[in-house]
Formats: C-alpha cells, sequence, structure tokens
C-alpha cells in the first residue's frame, strides 16, 4: 500500500509538472495499448487519492507509464534515471514475454485436456453400449429361461417320466 501512495503522490507531482489533461493522460494510455477510464483517472488525481485502494496492473501502471514516459529516454535524464527506465523497459518486456509463454502453456494444457476429455469419452461411449448390448442380451436369456420353464411346466409327456 505504501507504495502505491509514493507511486500516486510522484504522479501528482509530476502531473502538475506537465500539465497534462485527463483527456490526454487517457489518449497517451490508449496509444500505449492500455486502457484506463476517464472516471479512473480523475479518481486518481483527486485529493486525497493517495489514501485511497487501486488496481496497480489495470490503473496505476497504465497512466505511470504515460505520465512518466518510461519508454521514451531522454538525453536530459540523469544517468540514475536512464539506468531505472532502461531496467524498466527491460522487465515489461520480460513481463510480456513471460505472459505469452504462459498463454502459450495454457493453450497447450487446454488441448492435452481436451484430448484427454474425447479419449475418456469415446471409452464411456463403449462401455455404455457394452452394458445396454448385455441388459439386452440378459433380457433375451430371461425370456428363454421363461419360456423354458414354462414349456417343462406345460409338457404333455411329463407324466409318463418318473419323479
Amino acid at each position: 500500500m505504501t507504495n502505491c501512495r509514493d507511486l500516486i503522490l510522484k504522479l501528482k507531482e509530476v502531473n502538475n509538472e506537465k500539465k497534462l489533461s485527463y483527456a490526454e493522460i487517457e489518449a497517451i494510455t490508449e496509444r500505449n495499448g492500455e486502457h484506463v477510464s476517464m472516471a479512473s483517472i480523475s479518481r486518481v488525481f483527486a485529493d486525497g487519492s493517495e489514501n485511497g485502494s487501486f488496481r496497480y496492473e489495470g490503473t496505476l501502471k497504465p497512466i505511470a507509464n504515460a505520465i512518466l514516459d518510461i519508454d521514451i529516454i531522454e538525453e536530459d535524464d540523469d544517468l540514475d534515471t536512464q539506468g531505472l527506465k532502461i531496467m524498466l523497459q527491460y522487465k515489461a518486456k520480460k513481463i510480456k514475454e513471460l505472459e505469452a509463454e504462459l498463454d502459450h502453456e495454457k493453450v497447450k494444457h487446454h488441448e492435452k485436456m481436451e484430448k484427454e476429455r474425447e479419449r475418456f469419452q469415446e471409452r464411456l461411449d463403449f462401455l455404455t453400449e457394452q452394458i445396454r448390448l448385455k441388459d439386452e442380451r440378459i433380457t433375451q436369456l430371461l425370456k428363454n429361461n421363461v419360456a423354458l420353464t414354462e414349456h417343462i411346466l406345460d409338457c404333455p409327456y411329463k407324466k409318463n417320466c418318473k419323479e
């Protein structure tokens, strides 16, 4: 929470110097491929907002990227600032690579799970059909058994047999 508080205070300080409007900040975030609503931007820059809570990834980070010019290394930046910007650019690139790799792994996992589901469904269908066939055979055998029992009980030669 302290880091978000410090970040919001720094964003307010830098924006007071740059005098960017909320619409300009929103436009910059859009150009950066991110989206933060005008309402969220105004809440971040409202009085006392540093004591509130905001989503870092969805709100604060895109605004920071827009206001702090992290992607642009300027000649008048001191060496520490240039180094930090280079490090942030590297980390942002690495995060995107890892997210892409994670997405790829998720797709592979879902494909594998789908194949397993299909295999199990085929097996289930096969076993269900086997049960149905067995039920039919049992029913037929019971009918034959009843018919045979009736035939034996009604047999005209039964009287001639020794008991």
